[in-house]
């Protein structure tokens, strides 16, 4: 990373510093953890290896882990979701080796990959599984060092089954993204408002009164279209799957495949996690002017080779803003190359959100430790006693308090005799 001088680098420091210790301050389920954790030791001696958006938020996670006795090294999942500032700082301030760098090409990005493997880590902490994907091909030799790892998002955990069902995932994985107190409100909430961060920071466009289409409707989508709708949007969703369509169309929402919705879309945003959801026919039947982003993990849901292919010309217009003027003179935009928006034009998920997620990668870190020597080469679920934890952790920091089933409400409920 260059800098323009010995000052620039001090600010950038700086800067990287302050948002760290704002996403500390805000972390209390986390700090909660970590306390114990410290105290405790609980990862002397591992080596633990990660590769997630590299943040401030993240930053936290990190931080806990070496500070409760593991040897940390740290990467981006994606070239465009980098905080440098963050990333610097963790490697000039806090002793943490960084790898991530915002903007890397493919080339640098797996180089920062490998070289979070080189530190031969006992566990991997993984989002989106290309970490994981890397040592089941070209890092092979690592295998028989690798205790477990753990899976962050939606695409990561698809991968990964699919490996395990296959019989080519070699070691235990913990899908953390199946964790209640993790998708419920990261996938939900997180994205929802982290969406609209990111398209409002890259567009500076209003939001109400726009033809709002969201494609997928799993937990991602769902906030994506709620917070749309609540900021005044008409909102389509498009679905392959017919339960989560009927969902969508009783939640309130228009459904109708995207050959149809993208007629009179002026703002489209996947969340699916599939490929070609937007393909070079949807863009030759869109209105001249529309926006498309993604908030999907790779860049492959917006056909961006169909872009170019349709395009007599296409030039940076805004930070992160591409646009694409069609060869019948229509122009449409593309947000952050098709990346992420909501990490690569914003700031990612809200802080409060993501510390019940990285809580729950603490904890299932070291339930990987006590366990792993247990587990079969399976992809698992977060066990429910990690998921209560972290809710009752999370009720208590924000001052709720809720019912207890008395003795007699206990028996009923597990009682098959009594109907009265």
């Amino acid at each position: 990373m260059r800098f323009a001088g010995s000052m620039a680098k001090k600010e950038l420091v700086e800067k990287g510093v302050r948002r760290i210790e704002w996403a500390r301050t805000h972390m209390k389920v986390l700090e909660n953890i970590r306390e114990r954790m410290v105290k405790e030791q609980t990862f002397e001696g591992l080596k633990v290896g990660m590769a997630l958006h590299t943040e401030a938020k993240t930053a936290v996670l990190a931080l806990t882990i070496q500070e409760a006795g593991a040897e940390v090294r740290l990467t981006s999942c994606n070239p465009l979701s980098t905080d440098d500032s963050v990333a610097v700082a963790l490697n000039e301030k806090y002793g943490l080796t960084t790898y991530a760098k915002k903007g890397q090409n493919t080339k640098d990005y797996y180089q920062s990959l490998n070289k979070v493997l080189d530190m031969k880590p006992d566990y991997v902490i993984d989002d989106g599984a290309d970490l994981i994907f890397l040592l089941h091909t070209k890092r092979k030799e690592l295998l028989p060092k690798i205790k477990g790892a753990n899976e962050e998002t939606t695409t990561g955990v698809m991968r990964l089954r699919s490996m395990a069902q296959q019989g080519a995932l070699k070691f235990p994985v913990m899908s953390v993204n199946d964790a209640y107190m993790k998708y419920l409100f990261d996938n939900r909430y997180g994205t929802g408002q982290s969406t609209m961060d990111g398209f409002m920071a890259a567009t500076n466009l209003v939001i109400a009164g726009k033809d709002f289409v969201v494609a997928g409707y799993g937990w991602g989508g769902r906030g994506i279209a709620m917070r749309a709708k609540g900021m005044g949007a008409d909102v389509t969703v498009c679905e392959v799957d017919p339960i989560r369509a009927i969902e969508a169309k009783l939640d309130g929402y228009a459904v109708m495949p995207m050959s149809q919705a993208v007629r009179g879309a002026d703002i489209i945003v996947s969340a699916t996690g599939c490929k070609d959801v937007v393909t070079a026919k949807d863009i030759n039947a869109m209105k001249d002017g529309c926006v498309l982003a993604n908030s999907g993990h790779f860049d492959n849901e917006i056909s961006k080779s169909a872009l170019l292919k349709l395009s007599k010309r296409h030039a940076q217009v805004r930070d992160s803003v591409e646009e694409f003027e069609l060869k019948d003179g229509r122009k449409v935009y593309l947000l952050a190359e098709g990346r992420l928006v909501n990490l690569a034009a914003g700031q990612g998920h809200p802080v409060e959100i993501m510390d019940m997620s990285f809580a729950i990668q603490a904890l299932c870190l070291e339930y990987l430790d006590f366990s792993a020597q247990t587990l079969e080469p399976e992809v698992y679920d977060v066990p429910d006693h990690l998921d209560d934890q972290v809710a009752r952790l999370k009720l208590q920091t924000m001052g709720v308090k809720i019912d207890k089933l008395s003795k007699d409400q206990r028996t009923y409920v597990r009682s098959w005799r009594e109907g009265t």
